[in-house]
């Protein structure tokens, strides 16, 4: 007996041990443990910040004054004491003390609380405007101002699906990292201006105290002036489909001389990288290629093996679309298919991504060697736009 309490004494503490390994800090999102609202790095967190203490101090105040009299009276007066009932009487001065002093406190805490709204949507005097659109399920940033301006990008998880799928260990910021930070200088006002390209998202960042929703077809902003840098992370807080939880955001504040660095080694990447779509592709170039646009925008639906997820996300492999003559497909991809979860790519990809991805799909899995057009061209899709 005394063996297996041993053994299942070591087996506890092992366990605890890989918990408490694995489950620690976040530097720049969710701490363990943590009961109180972020600290915040700029002015309007810091404001929300003062306000929940304050409101809660007048609620708490409020509570214990009014059950702390109730509760007296109950006690003092009870009737095995002798106490009966009282008659109501009229009084005025009570009549306006319990009319007046509700007032004062509404007032008292709606003020501070109005100044610090308005405040959050004076977006006026930016330094910095980035155009944020939310996509299931990932984020689309494009630099409208200033330096980085034309400097665009997708911001997508970058957890493994191993660790997704309880294949790998988890990582330290599982579920909280991207492949793309939004970058932005430190001291400076960023405007944020939000849409969706699909389904309501929401942009929510607590160290910066900003929340916005992203709603298709409409433009709304929000702003912050982060005054420390740091990486500082939040996510869609928005039920906005499979996939909301695995589309989390990431703000790197920097120096202003290292984000100077880094517009303009960004500018060099986004040329280095820039597809021509008059080059002649071979097959084989663009099935790879293919491949990696697969898994950083589809794989999600219609997984990794094509089999998708059946009632909700259709096969690809053996589909009569993917089979078919190209021009459907090329289509399909660019515009959507309204009614359901496919998404239109048109603005998210360009040509030759499309190009690749779509001759990905007609050559993967059982689909190698059996449909029309096995190969898409970037030009196709150039005319299918």
């Amino acid at each position: 007996m005394k063996k297996w309490r041993g053994i299942l004494g070591a087996c506890a503490m092992l366990i605890g041990s890989v918990a408490g390994a694995q489950v620690q800090d976040m530097p720049g999102g969710p701490k363990v443990n943590q009961l109180n609202l972020h600290e915040g790095v700029t002015s309007i967190s810091r404001d929300i910040m003062w306000l929940h203490w304050m409101l809660l101090t007048i609620c708490i105040v409020i509570f214990i004054g009014v059950f702390g009299v109730m509760f007296y009276s109950i006690w003092a007066h009870r009737k095995s004491r002798g106490h009966k009932a009282a008659t109501f009487h009229e009084h005025l001065g009570v009549e306006v003390a319990w009319t007046v002093i509700p007032f004062i406190i509404v007032i008292a805490m709606a003020l501070p609380a109005t100044k610090t709204v308005v405040a959050m949507k004076d977006t006026s005097s930016a330094d910095l405007t980035v155009k944020v659109t939310g996509y299931q399920w990932k984020w689309g940033y494009e630099y409208l101002d200033g330096p980085a301006a034309g400097v665009k990008f997708l911001s997508t998880l970058s957890t493994p699906r191993a660790q997704i799928e309880n294949r790998e260990p988890k990582g330290e910021f599982y579920l909280m990292e991207v492949d793309n930070h939004l970058v932005v200088p430190v001291n400076k006002k960023v405007r944020v201006v939000l849409t969706a390209a699909d389904v309501i998202h929401s942009w929510m960042v607590p160290d910066f105290g900003v929340k916005q929703d992203a709603i298709p077809g409409f433009l709304r902003d929000a702003w912050f002036n982060a005054d420390k840098p740091g990486i500082y992370r939040g996510q869609c807080a928005e039920l906005c489909g499979k996939d909301h939880a695995f589309m989390p955001i990431v703000v790197e504040v920097l120096a202003q001389a290292d984000y100077d660095k880094w517009v303009e080694d960004q500018k060099k990447k986004m040329a280095a990288n820039a597809d021509d779509p008059n080059k002649e592709w071979t097959e084989a170039e663009l099935v790879a290629r293919g491949e990696q646009v697969f898994a950083a925008n589809c794989v999600a639906c219609h997984q990794a093996n094509g089999k998708g997820i059946p009632g909700s996300f259709p096969p690809l492999d053996g589909d009569k679309v993917v089979l078919g003559p190209k021009a459907e497909q090329i289509n399909t991809v660019l515009k959507g298919k309204p009614g359901t979860a496919m998404a239109a790519f048109g603005g998210q990809l360009n040509d030759v991504e499309i190009a690749a991805v779509i001759s990905y799909t007609r050559h993967a899995w059982s689909n190698a060697g059996k449909g029309q057009d096995p190969t898409v061209l970037p030009k196709d899709v150039v005319a299918g736009r």
